[in-house]
């Protein structure tokens, strides 16, 4: 769990507007030239770019949301920001964009996900002029790619995925949801964390409800971060046979989740943001995304390049922070927790919420963050092969 040194600008963090621009003409990679702000009021040398993973920054999750982050504290301080899409999902294609980026002057890097552990390590000390803010790329990422230790350009935040995932699993099945289902995206730790979470938040409600011979878990890795006709096909068999609602975990996988229920009244769960505006908006239908399980991202960034910019870099050189519950009494600022501002559920209140984070928070509650084995469950719970 993080130190309480970002909790002083974590409320600010909170209430960075999402804020979306025309586009511009500055890098030399494929789709990324996005507009710089105004730098003419600049009072650093700092210039901040941010690196997309895989997706895009229209995913709805983790680098949309990291995208603008980045983007609102650039314009809030008059820096000069631009995003780079890699050509391929390939570190030769991270490194060319890092390399792009650092041509056209961008000393300030944020990247988002765990690919981003073999660049980082072959460019780091290469580049020490260059900071290096890392999202969800954790120690054991970095010893795959032959990186033991970070140098002290480079800062990473990792999230304690169990805990947001057993809230989703807990709320789920307190709401009334008997029938549940987990899609993940690629079957990498923190996935299968938030599945596990999910799980035994599921099997913990059922089993103080009393129901849990009744309540039955689906679970399944589609082995990639977006949706197609073959997820797609699998979420509308469990639809069809029953399925109420599916907590999907990766990326734009959401999609084939969501077109799956929208044909039978099905709910989903998000993932890492608060999706339910952007999925009502986009399958016009403001019931269908119950709840999301989210990351305190656009808090992350904000926190760490408002101390970078005050001179604190000191507190996160060289740093891999794991980042949870701060607060029992105040869940907004929590770097894992529901949405509170669209809350749509009835029978699992707010109030509800709040006690169950409140027991996270002092021990009461406890959530293994194994990614060994399937937790053991009173509940049914169901795994199939991976799709891809």
């Amino acid at each position: 769990m993080m130190k309480k040194k970002l909790l002083s600008v974590l409320l600010v963090a909170t209430m960075v507007a999402t804020v979306f621009v025309g586009c511009g003409s500055k890098s030399s990679d494929s789709n990324s030239t996005e507009g710089a702000a105004d730098s003419t009021a600049a009072n650093s040398d700092y210039k901040i770019a941010m690196i997309t993973d895989s997706g895009d920054i229209t995913d709805m999750s983790f680098n949309q949301t990291t995208y603008e982050a980045a983007k609102a504290f650039a314009e809030e301080n008059s820096v000069e920001f631009q995003y780079y899409k890699p050509t391929e999902d390939s570190d030769d294609a991270r490194i060319a964009s890092f390399e792009n980026a650092v041509t056209d002057g961008y000393n300030v890097i944020v990247v988002p996900g765990y690919l981003f552990a073999g660049m980082i390590a072959q460019v780091a000390e290469d580049y020490p002029d260059v900071t290096i803010i890392a999202l969800d790329c954790s120690e054991f990422d970095f010893s795959d790619a032959g990186m033991d230790t970070l140098p002290e350009n480079v800062c990473s935040f990792t999230y304690q995925e169990e805990l947001a995932g057993y809230m989703a699993g807990y709320a789920a099945v307190k709401e009334g949801y008997e029938k549940l289902g987990f899609l993940g995206g690629m079957a990498v730790p923190a996935v299968i964390r938030y599945g596990y979470g999910f799980v035994q938040g599921a099997n913990d409600a059922a089993v103080e409800l009393g129901n849990a011979s009744d309540v039955q878990v689906n679970y399944v890795y589609g082995g990639q971060f977006y949706g197609d006709d073959a997820v797609t096909a699998q979420m509308d068999t469990w639809y069809s046979n029953g399925t109420e609602i599916v907590f999907a975990c990766g990326g734009g996988i959401y999609t084939s989740a969501c077109e799956a229920a929208t044909k039978v009244d099905g709910k989903v769960i998000g993932v890492d943001v608060d999706q339910s505006g952007t999925i009502a908006n986009q399958y016009g239908d403001d019931s269908l995304c119950v709840t999301s399980a989210m990351k305190g991202l656009a808090a992350t960034v904000d926190a760490t390049l408002t101390d970078l910019f005050a001179g604190k870099w000191s507190n996160y050189a060289g740093k891999i922070e794991n980042l949870g519950i701060v607060s029992g009494t105040d869940p907004s600022v929590n770097y894992v927790q529901l949405p509170t501002e669209t809350w749509s559920m009835k029978n699992f209140t707010t109030d509800d919420y709040k006690e169950l984070v409140s027991k996270l928070y002092d021990g009461s509650i406890s959530v293994d963050n194994s990614t060994d084995a399937m937790p053991a469950t009173e509940i049914s719970v169901k795994e199939y092969d991976n799709i891809h």
